[in-house]
């Protein structure tokens, strides 16, 4: 069987479309799926790297606190003791005699602080030894903070509130 010129010239230039077909399914193609999946898979690193620096800056700032707290528990006086130190301000604020009860407990937690807590209830006090007596115990350097706190008139004295609040301070 002879094949005429035309004949021939189209079944090379069909063999020339398969073999340009194939490569481009089979090389060319998953050449440039994997180019891309690896530069997707570069991106998602890089985006890991920064969330570790955030990571890394973000513990280190409380390690810092960790270390500033330490530093002012430290400088406390050695007999600290949140209770007697309400019971303190309490008097210095002339709202001692308004303590209806304390209640203190020591909550226990991870890591080297423990925090020491006092519940306490304040009956018939004016706004303004209330906020005396804020500003007495919310203290940086004592870290004493409160943790909860509920203000409300008092019932049986108009013009005078009652209020029950959670003060907390950390000790070693």
């Amino acid at each position: 069987m002879k094949i005429n010129k035309r004949d021939k010239y189209l079944v090379i230039g069909t063999a020339c479309f398969v073999v340009i077909t194939l490569v481009v399914l089979f090389v060319i193609m998953p050449f440039f799926e994997n180019r891309k999946r690896l530069q997707q898979g570069i991106i998602a690193r890089e985006n890991g790297i920064r969330e570790l620096n955030m990571l890394r800056a973000e513990y280190q700032s409380y390690q810092q606190g960790s270390q500033s707290l330490k530093q002012i528990i430290a400088a406390r006086d050695k007999g600290f003791t949140l209770f007697s130190f309400l019971e303190k301000e309490a008097g210095s604020a002339a709202v001692k005699s308004n303590i209806k009860y304390m209640k203190p407990s020591v909550l226990s937690g991870k890591g080297p602080y423990r925090e020491a807590q006092v519940e306490m209830k304040l009956e018939g006090i004016s706004l303004k030894q209330f906020t005396e007596y804020m500003q007495k115990i919310e203290s940086t350097e004592n870290v004493v903070n409160i943790k909860r706190i509920s203000v409300q008139p008092d019932r049986k004295n108009a013009g005078f509130l009652d209020v029950v609040m959670q003060v907390i301070t950390y000790r070693e």
